[in-house]
């Protein structure tokens, strides 16, 4: 960590996203864009960075919070005019100002590190970060004399044929000597589209006879930027890649990567695999010997070590050791599976815990419940927890057995060892070890040799 600014640039409308919501807000594997920047800012410096915004400020203040310092940028006049909003929060605050875009999310911080080093290590003004492409993508081609510095940033529109075909383009990221820079933002002439560019610093630092440093990028990925909804899958391809290959090293199998989608801060553990059509979000964490998939939906849970959750939706649920979900269930939030429970398929939980060695048949729903271990819940039971107005609880004893397709309409207690006949719609509390049977349900007093 340095105290160097980082700049982050987000005040473009992005209008050939052909959308409503502003370019650096689109989702990326579940998070705005903008974020991937300010995070990788904030793991180079010790210092918060700074974010231009003007295209939807608002929204885009609201999604970022106080992660970063704000500027505005009420009319959107290039690049150089957008850094300029930040010098009255950043000048003569640190030596270096780092230059990024709020629309590349895939720039790795040790990047930016490399860049921050080249340019300390340099006697000249600033240093920028290039790439060599077959594919240049609109930027700017990178001109060198014969001994090969940097003479100048060529925009493709203004190139000519013998200058499109350099395949080093300029991505616009810099690091600059912050005294040069500040000094020199005034100097940027005004464009025929009336328009100030930060790549015009190149040619007025090369006519003061300034040196200007070039690092290429070895990562052809980290140069992805955003400007189109094709972008934008390209990118969500790329940081796919990214975090399986990462995942895979660490010790976790996929079947099928391409066909695995996790989201960034997902935690998974040794010897786990994961199977096809998986998706899972984060905050996540999955522990060691889990099978997970195919088909499978996990948001923002916790699963401990050796579970199983097959062709199922888990959401802000939490799964301990040794758990078997699925197929076609779906837990919802709040739901707490303790060690060793097995929900069928087609069942749903909601809001409940259900203790150790509860086995839940299929075609069953169990919402704003507490049950207790080793119980079983037959097919088709269902806790009736909702009058149309309130919610209301169930609580379930340990080695309770619920009959098939049992109504159990809360708010209700049923004791330890109670037993439900199938098809019972009970609407009283049952005493521990007592049979309720019919509609709506009466109690038969189980005989001492029953009473297990």
């Amino acid at each position: 960590m340095t105290p160097v600014d980082v700049v982050i640039l987000a005040a473009g409308k992005g209008t050939r996203m052909k959308s409503k919501t502003p370019k650096v807000l689109h989702p990326l594997s579940g998070r705005p864009l903008v974020l991937y920047s300010v995070e990788a800012a904030a793991q180079v410096s010790s210092r918060v960075p700074v974010l231009v915004v003007g295209h939807a400020e608002n929204e885009v203040r609201t999604a970022v919070g106080d992660r970063v310092r704000y500027a505005t940028q009420a009319e959107q006049l290039g690049t150089g005019h957008a850094v300029a909003q930040a010098r009255t929060l950043l000048e003569g605050q640190s030596d270096h100002v780092i230059v990024i875009y709020g629309d590349m999310p895939l720039l790795r911080a040790e990047t930016l590190q490399a860049l921050y080093a080249a340019q300390c290590s340099s006697a000249g003004p600033f240093t920028m970060l290039t790439q060599i492409t077959l594919n240049p993508r609109g930027f700017g081609r990178i001109v060198r004399d014969a001994a090969g510095s940097v003479l100048a940033i060529v925009e493709e529109a203004d190139a000519t044929p013998e200058q499109k075909a350099i395949q080093e383009v300029n991505l616009g990221i810099y690091c600059f000597r912050a005294d040069w820079l500040w000094g020199h933002l005034d100097q940027i002439p005004l464009s025929a589209k009336g328009e100030y560019y930060l790549t015009d610093l190149v040619a007025i630092a090369v006519g003061q006879g300034e040196q200007i440093t070039a690092i290429t990028l070895d990562d052809p990925l980290e140069a992805i930027g955003i400007n189109t909804r094709v972008h934008l899958a390209e990118a969500e391809a790329a940081l796919r890649q990214r975090i399986n290959r990462e995942l895979m090293r660490s010790g976790v199998t996929m079947m099928d990567p391409a066909a695995t989608y996790i989201h960034p801060g997902v935690q998974i553990g040794r010897d786990t695999l994961i199977l096809p059509n998986t998706i899972i979000e984060g905050p996540t964490v999955i522990g060691e010997d889990c099978v997970i998939g195919p088909n499978t939906v996990i948001r923002a849970s916790h699963i401990a070590d050796g579970c199983e959750v097959r062709s199922s939706v888990v959401e802000d649920s939490r799964l301990d050791q040794g758990v078997r979900v699925g197929p076609f269930a779906r837990l919802r939030r709040g739901a707490h599976l303790e060690e060793d429970v097995y929900m069928g398929n087609f069942g749903e939980v909601k809001g409940s815990r259900l203790g150790r060695g509860v086995k839940m048949g299929h075609f069953s729903y169990v919402g704003d419940a507490d049950v207790g271990e080793e119980t079983n819940i037959g097919a088709g039971a269902i806790t009736c927890n909702y009058d149309g107005v309130d919610k209301h609880p169930t609580t379930i004893g340990k080695r309770v057995f619920v009959g098939s397709s049992t109504m159990l309409v809360a708010p209700l207690t049923l004791g330890d060892g109670a037993r439900t006949g199938a098809g019972s719609v009970v609407t009283r509390d049952v005493p521990a070890d007592t049979l309720v049977y019919g509609v709506p349900a009466k109690p038969k007093k189980l005989p001492e040799s029953e009473d297990s």
